[in-house]
């Protein structure tokens, strides 16, 4: 599952250009790999399931000292427009992420407060209130602003998909897990899931 060497440093830089953060699991490798493919699984199934063109989802894996290993992953997606799907769905995919991967560490008995700390994606989190913000939607990380959300109140959006397509999200990160990156299509045909035709470029 792991690639000898990191991948090229941009893939490792949120939207803003800052460097993603990492934070230690105290998981096994495979532990660590397969929680990464729900956290990706999470963010595909949820964008799929709200009318986004999911393009890519995978796993990247690396030896990144010797005898410790980092994980992380990325998902492509792409919309004609988010006021077609509404900019509060793009926040809660953005949110499902974390969401997913807390839940898989809840189901398979290796959650610990800090494992849970651990699965927060702060840039997904700054990428979902930027895009936002860019379209005069008004969602904040701590509070809920006057006109718009809280995080919070997205992520609970987020959990409330996940539990209703959890056996899809379960599906499709053990297919990730095994195989490292899939298509749109190939999780449309894994989930029963409609994956809609492509539109412009990934975001």
């Amino acid at each position: 599952m792991s690639a000898p060497t990191a991948p090229p440093p941009a893939a490792l830089l949120d939207h803003r250009g800052r460097r993603r953060a990492r934070a230690a699991t105290h998981l096994t490798h495979e532990q660590a790999h397969l929680g990464t493919a729900f956290h990706e699984a999470g963010h595909a199934v949820v964008a799929m399931s709200y009318g986004m063109h999911v393009v890519s989802s995978e796993v990247i894996a690396w030896v990144s000292a010797p005898g410790q290993s980092t994980v992380t992953g990325v998902t492509s997606v792409s919309v004609e427009s988010l006021e077609a799907i509404h900019p509060w769905r793009f926040a809660a995919q953005a949110a499902a992420g974390e969401i997913a991967q807390v839940q898989y560490l809840m189901v398979h008995g290796l959650w610990t407060p800090k494992r849970a700390m651990a699965c927060a994606a702060a840039h997904d989190r700054d990428q979902a209130v930027d895009v936002l913000a860019s379209l005069g939607y008004r969602l904040d990380p701590g509070r809920v602003p006057a006109g718009g959300k809280s995080w919070a109140m997205v992520q609970g959006m987020a959990r409330r998909r996940i539990g209703y397509l959890w056996r899809e999200i379960r599906t499709v990160a053990e297919a990730m897990d095994r195989r490292t990156t899939l298509t749109g299509d190939e999780i449309a045909m894994l989930t029963g899931l409609h994956n809609p035709r492509l539109i412009g470029g990934a975001a």
